[in-house]
């Protein structure tokens, strides 16, 4: 122990950074596509592996930051800003306790004197510290002339802070008599800075060219860099609906107050659990920060006129901030949220009309003249942005959707699935900078079979596609006719390239010959959606895979095939055709693929036994194919999600060693975890699944990505 304390601090800090990258998923690139498996299993020895898992359980590693920071004080300051590094909130106590930890309460001129004394104290020994490597003295008197110094020049004409919060709490008069009008303080970053310039000034008067560090935020906000609502519920704690309507703990305002002290946020995840505190002042914190902020294309308000603005001080506090990288607001549809989006949008990405009512002084017509002038001058764009995830948006109307995902000219992660999206907005981004990586049209009613053509083909924005969705189902079918299929297929710059990985055209009219004939060999597709094309055999199917994907690994057969039939008509169906259907998947699809070719062992007697032609181990198939299935057969096996989503899985199949491996013995932990699966029969985790629906965009690792919560069950559990 006596010589880790000699370690310096930076040695520990990459220490415990390197323990909570252990517990991030890996990219979409190094994942096995498996379940994460929980226990100890050992280190992988390569990337993608299933078993040992890839990565730590995220709880395993922030146990192992917590229990750091009881060894020690050099342990507890480098593990700390891990440990909070990334916030998910998940019940109501936690949430208030949460805001109780990072916020400090200015409004109370206790709290806010108290801090204000912490800090100048803390100032103080900063400075003198400071002095002493200059060979200054550094006794009490030095500290009292440094503390006065800086009184003094806080309660300078200049200065930011009152004066009721320069004296000490305890030696104010307490009479009830003296009546002084309450003061609003100011916030709390102001305070910071406004010390450490006091400080930096007197020092320049007494050690002229000495610098003196900037005094650090004691509370932990500064450590947050994700925070996200994916587990948040209220439900089961018998609170009634005037209790939910009326007592809500996440509210706009304290969503907002936690906003203003995580300077250094990049990843922010809302649900339709708590989307009615995203008002207009949160969205305001969360995109109008960093660059959007600094003049980088925001115009100034009233820009050239004299004139006070009330946003001015937010703006100076937001341009020292990072910005924001990923925001996932998938199935927010509340009032609340619709109307904020669409007062931000209209506040400062459209022009506004110079046309304004009689009650309008001239001083606001000219400062709204302003801002149009120099909106269509310098637009507001918000850089920083990289994934956006728009799911299941839906209430949002397409003349302010599109305004909304144009601000971002950076995106490579984009998921629109289930929104209003219209062809006017894949024009308008496929000449824009967007290079995009992974983009999902799922169910989108208002696009052309035309405009995704078109933008595929032509679009620089879509030429880097890895990852692309454009699921349909029976209810909402793809747009796209046999015409525009062929054409993209042949000329689309994703599908020639060959760098596709995830790739859904469920209820497109795909056909043989696009298959066999017109499509491009895709070596690194992984994850393959086919569902509801029921003209398409499965003897096509295993001819596509077997010649030009042979890599894939996850296939979805929802009510697609003929062979498959019974699976769509149902169980009024005669006995035998539920059977005909299960041996045609065995015999066309599961024995081609899936089985290692026959090998004679009577000439010779070291045998190497050959790979199977591909590498498919999942297959998803419709809820009565499922049940015709009974308990599978072999090391085949129903793996059920925890909503109406079910795969037909090789439990002896996954990433084992250096490599995907067949055949693993019945004692094989990865098999145990799968078995274990399968007699769950649907009460699993939410982020048990393949083939996902939804995008993750936290983490960037798109839609090869895993996620649990309310996320992983618009991944995996959901039909649509």
């Amino acid at each position: 122990m006596s010589a880790v304390l000699q370690y310096p601090p930076e040695l520990l800090f990459t220490i415990c950074e390197y323990i909570y990258a252990a517990g991030l998923p890996p990219s979409e690139y190094a994942s096995s596509l498996d379940p994460l498996a929980i226990g100890e299993f050992g280190t992988p020895t390569a990337l993608p592996s299933s078993m040992p898992p890839p990565n730590w359980s995220e709880p395993e590693a922030r146990k192992t930051l917590s229990r750091l920071c009881l060894v020690n004080h050099a342990w507890y300051e480098a593990a700390k800003p891990w440990l909070w590094h990334k916030i998910e909130v998940r019940l109501p106590r936690s949430w208030l306790a949460l805001l109780d930890e990072i916020i400090i309460d200015t409004e109370d001129d206790e709290k806010a004197a108290l801090a204000v004394k912490e800090s100048i104290q803390a100032a103080t020994r900063a400075a003198l510290a400071s002095t002493v490597r200059t060979g200054a003295s550094s006794d009490e008197d030095a500290a009292r002339k440094w503390k006065e110094s800086i009184m003094e020049s806080l309660t300078g004409p200049d200065g930011s802070i009152p004066p009721e919060l320069l004296t000490p709490p305890v030696s104010r008069d307490p009479s009830p008599r003296r009546l002084r009008p309450k003061s609003k303080s100011p916030a709390r970053w102001k305070i910071m800075r406004s010390i450490s310039d006091a400080v930096q000034n007197v020092m320049d008067l007494t050690e002229p060219g000495l610098y003196v560090p900037r005094l650090h935020d004691p509370r932990p906000g500064r450590f947050v860099r994700h925070l996200d609502f994916n587990h948040f519920r209220t439900i089961g704690m018998r609170r009634s609906v005037e209790d939910s309507a009326t007592s809500r703990f996440v509210t706009g305002e304290r969503v907002e107050a936690l906003l203003k002290e995580l300077p250094n946020l990049t990843a922010f995840g809302a649900t339709e659990y708590m989307d009615g505190a995203l008002s207009l002042p949160v969205l305001n914190e969360l995109l109008l920060r960093g660059s959007a902020s600094r003049g980088g294309g925001r115009p100034t308000r009233g820009r050239g006129i004299v004139t006070e603005d009330p946003e001015e001080e937010d703006r100076e506090r937001r341009r020292e901030f990072k910005d924001l990288q990923a925001m996932d607001l998938t199935g927010c549809v509340s009032a609340v949220f619709v109307s904020a989006l669409t007062d931000f949008v209209n506040t400062h990405l459209l022009h506004e009309d110079e046309q304004s009512n009689g009650s309008d002084d001239e001083s606001r017509r000219q400062i709204r003249r302003a801002r149009a002038r120099f909106m269509q001058e310098e637009p507001l764009t918000f850089p920083g942005l990289q994934r956006l995830g728009l799911r299941g948006v839906k209430s949002i109307q397409p003349q302010i959707l599109m305004p909304f995902v144009l601000a971002f000219p950076s995106l490579t992660h984009l998921d629109l699935s289930a929104t209003r999206v219209t062809p006017e907005l894949l024009i308008a981004l496929g000449s824009s900078t967007v290079r995009l990586h992974s983009l999902a049209l799922a169910r989108c009613v208002h696009l052309t079979g035309t405009c995704i053509r078109d933008f595929l083909i032509r679009a620089p924005a879509a030429a880097r596609i890895r990852e692309l969705t454009l699921y349909g189902d029976q209810t909402f079918p793809s747009p796209l006719t046999t015409d525009d299929l062929a054409e993209m297929i042949s000329s689309a710059p994703c599908f020639t390239s060959g760098e596709l990985t995830y790739l859904d055209l469920s209820s497109a009219p795909v056909t043989k010959e696009l298959l066999i004939n017109v499509c491009k060999p895709q070596p690194k597709l992984r994850s393959l959606g086919l569902s509801y094309i029921s003209g398409l055999n499965l003897d096509v199917i295993a001819q596509f895979l077997k010649n030009k994907a042979m890599n894939v690994e996850v296939l979805t057969l929802v009510q697609t095939s003929p062979d498959l039939d019974w699976g769509r008509v149902g169980p009024a169906a005669p006995r035998g055709s539920a059977q005909q259907a299960m041996m045609a998947l065995h015999s066309q699809v599961i024995g081609p693929l899936c089985t290692p070719p026959y090998v004679s062992t009577l000439c010779s007697q070291t045998v190497v036994i050959p790979p199977s032609p591909t590498r498919l181990r999942v297959i998803e198939l419709s809820a009565p194919a499922l049940a015709a299935l009974g308990a599978g057969a072999g090391s085949w096996r129903i793996i059920r999600s925890k909503g109406g989503r079910g795969w037909y899985v090789d439990t002896a199949s996954g990433w084992v060693d250096t490599g995907l491996q067949r055949n693993l013995p019945k004692a094989h932990p990865f098999r145990v975890q799968m078995c274990r699966l399968a007699d769950a029969n649907g009460n699993v985790n939410s982020g048990v699944g393949w083939h996902a629906r939804k995008m993750e965009v936290l983490h960037g690792c798109g839609m090869l990505g895993r996620e649990d919560g309310l996320y992983g069950a618009v991944s995996f559990a959901y039909q649509g």
